[in-house]
Order: structure tokens, then C-alpha cells, then sequence
């Protein structure tokens, strides 16, 4: 959000931001849900029961479709193909094999390239990524793409675990709904149109954790969502408490590995089952937890493969107008194909195990609270790639790689962004050639340089 934007909004009085919240639900339930939802739902949880050869089909026809489609209407891939054919090479467009492996700078540094030559932008809905590097990108979609994305997602979480239809719900996530400094209730807007209760990650202190189990009440939510670390801090001072009145029907963890021991802590708090969910913005992939305790993939989302050390490459087949082919997300796992084990659940889908990734450490603050999405610090930000380490618990080094057009001013909005997340800190931004990687060769966003005793410490620490 616009700086300016984001201060006049938290200048608001708490009802007219929950009323600005309905209204952004308004238009995102326009765009995910119409007439043809149910049978969107209920065409999905009828491919649950698929057989190997009814998946291998379908893959294999919509992932023609797909290729041919970026070959001819891509840009970037059009591009791609007409050079190798100008080289000589003869290699096929048609097997998947043959297409290069994507990585996410091509898409970051022009993702106009990536979109079809009969859409366009202004009419497609936009989302930013999460940026494991950092820097964010963006992705468009068509209505009809979002809708059969939530038509999905909604038939393999709630539909799975008999939520009902209407369920209130929360979602514990890393938009600013209150300014930091704000140290009394509401951290939360309550978004009528989409029935959600929408709660700040970024003011999970101990002390004002009880306020939060306080409104889960209040507004009678029934079904959780959101980070395992933030859910995890929930459960542990529910528990310290003693409360009994939180119970939920489901609750489902993203963007982060889940731990046995969150999991556990979780459903002891809330008395209900911890689903995991695997997925990302690029949707090229993605998988949901049933009650037999399995991931499952959606294949309509993507063709999966590995390489090298089970590294997760993935095509995506669900947004043919910005398809994104043999797309390194970033992630190790493992799959097993349709029917090789059959699931106590009684689905056919492929499952997904060993899930590694996405394992970039957390950033604590001095009053106890964990910052997990940090991402949107650079959006907007003219640089390449992008690295925060928190040396000392107040201290943090911001190395950044420019693109051109990267000036001063860019930097101290990164560093007054840091602290509407993280309160008086000291900022240090280091302007870098390219930022250091990992013994993987891979760019950890989020580096804690703090030692256990000094997290443990900071995290019991009262206001």
C-alpha cells in the first residue's frame, strides 16, 4: 500500500477501517465468486476420486494446451523458441522436457512478458508475490482463472472438514490493519463482506496475545487461518490461560513448514484439527492436508517435477493467460504419483511429502512479538534482490541490490517501512552488488543472527 495511503487509513477511527476492509471484501468476492461456484466445488470434489488414467489424461491435454498457448501468444516464450529455431535447434515445444527452467528474476524483471497478447493487465486481477528473494513480482489473472482458483481452494479446505457455508473466520496476516505504535485494541478490522476477521501478525506481544483470544470470542469465529509461528503464540498463551471457549471447526496454516509440536500446541488450544497447506502466489502448485493426515496436491494448479536434489519445478496450468512453464519455486519435496499409495481418506489425488523451503528465520521484536511477512517492506522498490538480517535485537543490516533508479529516498522508505513492522529499531542499509547466498547457492530473505537465549528471551519479554 501507498505510504501515504497506508497513514491516512490508520488515521481513521477503528469502525471506518473495518468498514474500508468490507469494501475491499466486496471486490474481492466479486472477483472470486459468482453463480457458478457451487459447480465450480462440486466439479472438483468429483476429480478427487479420479483415476491415474483419468489425471494423466486431462494433464496431459491441458498441458498441450498450455505450451501451445505460450508459444504462440507469450512474448517471452515466443521469443525463446523463434532464437533457438534461428540457432538451428530442431528440439520440440511440445515436450515439456525441452522447455528451459524458469527462473523467478525473468519474471520479476519483466513480467509483462509473461502475460498473453490478447489480454490485458487493466482488466486482470493483480497480486504481488511473497518474494522469497526479497523482491516481490507480480501475477494476472482472468476472472475466470480466479474463480476456478477459489472454486478449488474452498472444495479442498472447508468442503473437506464440512465447514459450513457462511462460517465467521479469521485470518491472522501481515497487512498493516493497525498502526504499530498502537498498543490497545482492535488489532483487527472485521471484514463483513467476507465474514473474516482479519487480525495484525505484527502485534502478537504476550501481553497483548489475550486481547486477540478475547476477540476470537467477541465475534464468534469458528475456523482459523494464517502462519504456523503466529497461530503457534495464539495457542501457547491460550493455553498458559486456560481457556476453553476458543474452540474452532479447522484451522489451516500457510507460508511456513508446520512443526509437530506447533501442530500439536495448535489443536490443544482451539480442540480442533491443524490442517497444513502448501501453495504460493505464482499458483503453479498446491496441496491441502486431509483428515487422514496427508497432503494432497491440486493437480488443476500445476505439473510437478524435481530436479537435482528433489527441487520442485512446476508448470503451471491453471492460468493459461500468465503461464509460467518449468517454474523454480523454490521449495524441496517429494511426490508420489496418483494411486501409489492409497490415502485412508479414500482420495486419488498425488500427495505431497518432505516438504523443505521457505525456512527463512523470523524477526523478533524487543516487546516479544514475531515479524513474519516482511515482503512488502521492498514493494515498489527498484532493486534486484534484497536480504535483512537482525544482528542484535534492536539492530538490523538491510542489504539490497539496486536496479536502476534506486536513490536515497528509496532507501529511507525501506528503512521507516521496517520500522512501522518492527518499532525503534536501528536501520543499517548496505547498498551490495549482489547479496550473499546461502551454501545452496540460494538468497535467504530473512537472516537471525540473535542466539536461542536471546530469542527465547525477547519473546517472554512483556511490553
Amino acid at each position: 500500500m501507498n505510504p501515504l495511503v497506508l497513514s491516512l487509513y490508520h488515521r481513521l477511527p477503528a469502525p471506518l477501517r473495518s468498514a474500508a476492509a468490507s469494501l475491499r471484501g466486496w471486490y474481492l468476492n466479486r472477483w472470486r465468486y459468482s453463480a457458478y461456484t457451487e459447480s465450480l466445488i462440486e466439479e472438483t470434489l468429483s476429480r478427487d476420486q479420479w483415476s491415474a488414467e483419468q489425471w494423466t489424461r486431462w494433464r496431459e491435454e491441458r498441458l498441450q494446451s498450455v505450451l501451445q498457448r505460450a508459444v504462440t501468444k507469450v512474448p517471452y516464450y515466443r521469443d525463446h523458441w523463434e532464437k533457438r529455431r534461428r540457432l538451428g535447434d530442431r528440439a520440440s515445444w511440445e515436450l515439456l522436457e525441452n522447455w528451459p527452467v524458469l527462473e523467478k528474476d525473468a519474471v520479476r524483471a519483466d513480467p509483462h512478458a509473461f502475460l498473453a497478447d490478447d489480454c490485458d493487465a487493466r482488466n486482470m486481477f493483480c497480486e504481488h508475490t511473497s518474494g522469497t528473494t526479497g523482491t516481490p513480482l507480480r501475477v494476472w489473472r482472468s476472472r475466470a482463472t480466479v474463480a476456478q482458483l477459489y472454486g478449488v481452494v474452498d472444495a479442498r479446505t472447508w468442503r473437506w472438514d464440512r465447514v459450513p457455508a457462511g462460517t465467521r473466520w479469521a485470518r491472522i496476516g501481515g497487512q498493516l490493519v493497525a498502526p504499530l505504535r498502537q498498543r490497545r485494541p482492535p488489532f483487527w478490522v472485521w471484514n463483513l463482506a467476507m465474514r473474516q476477521l482479519y487480525m495484525s501478525s505484527y502485534h502478537l506481544a504476550p501481553d497483548l496475545i489475550p486481547h486477540y483470544l478475547d476477540a476470537l470470542v467477541q465475534y464468534r469465529i469458528r475456523c482459523l487461518s494464517g502462519y504456523p509461528s503466529a497461530l503457534h503464540a495464539l495457542a501457547e498463551r491460550a493455553l498458559r490461560l486456560g481457556r476453553r471457549d476458543l474452540q474452532m471447526t479447522a484451522i489451516y496454516t500457510n507460508a511456513e513448514p508446520l512443526y509437530d509440536e506447533q501442530r500439536r500446541t495448535i489443536a490443544a488450544a482451539f480442540q480442533c484439527p491443524v490442517r497444513q497447506t502448501y501453495g504460493m502466489a505464482e499458483t503453479v502448485a498446491a496441496a491441502s492436508e486431509c483428515p487422514a493426515g496427508r497432503l494432497h496436491q491440486w493437480p488443476e494448479f500445476g505439473a510437478v517435477e524435481h530436479i537435482g536434489d528433489g527441487e520442485l519445478v512446476c508448470t503451471g496450468l491453471l492460468n493459461p493467460d500468465m503461464p509460467l512453464i518449468r517454474y523454480r519455486v523454490g521449495d524441496r519435496g517429494r511426490t508420489d504419483p496418483v494411486g501409489a499409495e492409497p490415502c485412508a481418506c479414500g482420495r486419488t489425488l498425488p500427495t505431497l511429502g518432505i516438504l523443505e523451503g521457505r525456512t527463512n528465520d523470523v524477526l523478533v521484536t524487543s516487546d516479544g512479538r514475531q515479524v513474519v511477512w516482511i515482503n512488502p517492506v521492498f514493494y515498489g522498490m527498484p532493486t534486484r534482490e534484497s536480504q535483512i538480517e537482525q544482528e542484535q535485537l534492536q539492530q538490523l543490516c538491510v542489504r539490497v541490490a539496486p536496479a536502476p533508479g534506486f536513490t536515497d529516498t528509496h532507501e529511507q522508505t525501506i528503512v521507516a517501512r521496517l520500522r512501522e513492522r518492527m518499532g525503534d529499531v536501528t536501520v543499517r542499509v548496505e547498498r551490495v552488488d549482489v547479496v550473499p547466498r546461502s551454501a545452496n547457492g540460494k538468497v535467504r530473505a530473512v537472516i537471525s543472527s540473535l542466539s536461542a537465549a536471546e530469542r527465547a528471551q525477547a519473546l517472554r519479554s512483556p511490553a
